[in-house]
């Protein structure tokens, strides 16, 4: 079948992109789904820092590529051994297909899994294949997903069937900003009542992290970002403290706006100075949790004497550090007895036709969760 879908052949185009349009809408070739595959008809997929670092040339993938990663939709056709989704039945998309046969998989960590991390390096489908082709030119998947078209064929690894009661507004959220932010605070951190943490960074990752801290019942939450308007949207959302940066002018100045140093720090805006603030918060004893994703080139130098003196832990955070399977069922339970209002954070809406439009918006850094609705 043919589909529009936004297609990106060079990275690095310097924006605004509304100008320069590094995402072209294109007229492409999606073939039917294989063995273990799904045939699903997007209906609303979420704009995320991840895909903006691919255009930006942060994260290096191989071009031509359709990007996309956080959806929803409804499934179409159900390809060859998938026995348990249906046309009609509503998925989210997962940004790591886990094979479940791995090492990593097999110990309960399906974000690590190795099949998944090779697939989405090569820019296939977990089986190995592409589906996506302009002639005999044919397109990368990115992350298995590509849900910036019309439609998608996906693994089955790739989607979890969500409650049809959810707008798939909604729903797409759960696919990648609540899994990765709360699970970073349920999972990896494993808050407990009581303990305090900051947030560093407020996106759409960051404000899922927030209300989870929330939820699990943080006595200090601290909320960090550049903007003012996200800081008093986190203040309503449950955060004690709430710092802007640029009114920061020494660390005595930042503990002193954050109510002292926390049990948990959390980057989750995949920057240096992210990192730096949020490890500077976290006291002695404690751990300091990223889920951000900058430049592989970008480093952070750390003192080892601190690190042992102090018994300070860095974990890193991929996924929610979960089994989406069960995670997003759990959180949008949560998201439906109104303890996870995650439905506060979502953004503008655009029409495929404005992505790059979309995408300046996201690199402005205040946006919220914004969106393209088909």
């Amino acid at each position: 079948m043919k589909i529009r879908a936004a297609l990106l052949r060079e990275v690095g185009v310097e924006g605004p992109y509304a100008r320069t349009r590094p995402l072209s809408i294109a007229e492409i070739e999606l073939d039917p789904p294989g063995f273990g595959e799904v045939l699903v008809r997007i209906k609303a997929a979420g704009l995320c820092h991840s895909d903006l670092s691919v255009i930006n040339g942060d994260r290096p993938r191989g071009v031509p590529i359709v990007l996309g990663h956080e959806s929803s939709g409804e499934v179409v056709e159900a390809g060859p051994g998938v026995t348990d989704l249906k046309p009609g039945d509503h998925v989210a998309m997962v940004f790591v297909p886990s094979c479940g046969c791995c090492n990593p998989c097999m110990e309960g960590r399906p974000a690590l899994c190795e099949p998944g991390a090779a697939a989405n390096t090569k820019g296939t489908l977990l089986g190995g294949d592409r589906r996506l082709h302009i002639g005999d030119e044919y397109i990368n998947h990115h992350t298995g997903v590509s849900c910036f078209a019309e439609y998608a064929v996906v693994s089955r690894r790739s989607c979890v069937k969500v409650n049809v009661e959810l707008s798939h507004r909604e729903a797409a959220l759960f696919g990648c900003a609540v899994l990765t932010g709360a699970g970073a605070v349920i999972n990896r951190a494993r808050i407990k009542m009581g303990d305090t943490a900051a947030i560093v960074g407020l996106g759409g990752v960051g404000l899922s992290a927030l209300l989870a801290a929330v939820a699990a019942g943080a006595r200090r939450v601290v909320a960090v970002d550049l903007s003012d308007e996200k800081l008093a949207l986190a203040k309503e959302l449950g955060a004690t403290h709430a710092v802007n940066p640029r009114q920061v002018t020494s660390d005595d100045d930042l503990f002193d706006l954050a109510g002292g140093r926390v049990d948990y720090g959390f980057d989750m805006a995949g920057a240096v100075p992210a990192f730096e603030t949020a490890y500077k918060l976290t006291r002695r004893g404690g751990a300091t949790v990223t889920s951000g994703l900058p430049n592989p080139k970008f480093n952070f130098p750390l003192s080892l004497s601190q690190m042992v003196g102090e018994e300070r832990e860095i974990r890193g955070s991929y996924l929610g550090s979960g089994v989406p399977a069960i995670d997003i069922s759990r959180y949008i339970d949560l998201y439906k007895a109104g303890r996870l209002p995650v439905d506060r954070m979502m953004g503008k809406s655009f029409s495929l036709d404005q992505i790059n439009e979309g995408f300046d918006h996201l690199a402005t850094g205040g946006s919220l969760r914004d969106a393209i609705v088909f």
